[in-house]
């Protein structure tokens, strides 16, 4: 049993300190360099989609949240293009540049692998459960203001800067209803699969996916959201 004195308790900072690990550990592995981000979180009050990739995605079930995450051109550019020459592409048949449909699809598969990862710990670590929609990529020019967080009861936002293997910066953010897991007795915790099976299930893919957003797509997608 819980004793009174020393519950243990899982809240919002423990909840973005694993994702955080998840995206450190995803794109670690798929790129073959060191990911890290900053000791320090910023409280927030609204997410937004930023130039150049803005990437969501919202996750419900045990607890409602949105997690985003702003790449800048070269920061994408870089995480790309190492993904695919670690999956044995030549660097001379890469997309060009950030805003190309193929680095659209890759920034997507990796988001979907990163969230994917999350999910799965918050089975095993919290002992309850989280469902995602497919992530959405946009290019964007201009910021965009996401007020699909305003459907949370009590929502909490954060925001950590992270670092590329070559210090290009891009930043995650995260709104989830204010909630605290409660530990009421110990329980085993399953292990976690092999890392390498995360590279391993991406390089059986003929090709990455979720499919680039075409432009009446997103237009439809920035209604939907109030823009």
């Amino acid at each position: 049993m819980r004793t009174q004195e020393n519950p243990v308790i899982f809240g919002t900072e423990d909840i973005l300190l694993s994702l955080c690990n998840s995206v450190t550990r995803v794109l670690t592995l798929a790129t073959k360099s060191q990911i890290h981000f900053s000791g320090m979180v910023q409280r927030i009050t609204k997410t937004c989609l930023k130039p150049d990739i803005g990437c969501f995605v919202l996750f419900d079930g045990g607890f409602s949240g949105l997690v985003v995450i702003n790449f800048s051109a070269q920061a994408a550019m870089e995480l790309y293009e190492s993904y695919m020459q670690n999956m044995g592409m030549a660097k001379e048949g890469l997309a060009s540049s950030h805003t190309s449909d193929e680095v659209s699809n890759v920034m997507g598969e990796l988001m979907n692998q990163i969230v994917g990862d999350f999910t799965g710990k918050v089975a095993r670590e919290l002992q309850t459960n989280i469902t995602q929609n497919q992530p959405k990529m946009i290019v964007l020019n201009k910021q965009v203001m996401l007020s699909v967080d305003t459907n949370l009861e009590k929502p909490e936002a954060r925001r950590v800067t992270f670092y590329t293997g070559s210090n290009k910066i891009f930043y995650l953010e995260l709104a989830i209803d204010r909630t605290e897991f409660i530990k009421l007795f110990d329980f085993e915790v399953l292990e976690t699969e092999d890392p390498d099976a995360l590279l391993a299930q991406a390089n059986t893919q003929s090709s990455p996916t979720p499919a680039p957003m075409q432009s009446k797509d997103q237009d439809d997608l920035l209604d939907s959201l109030g823009m």
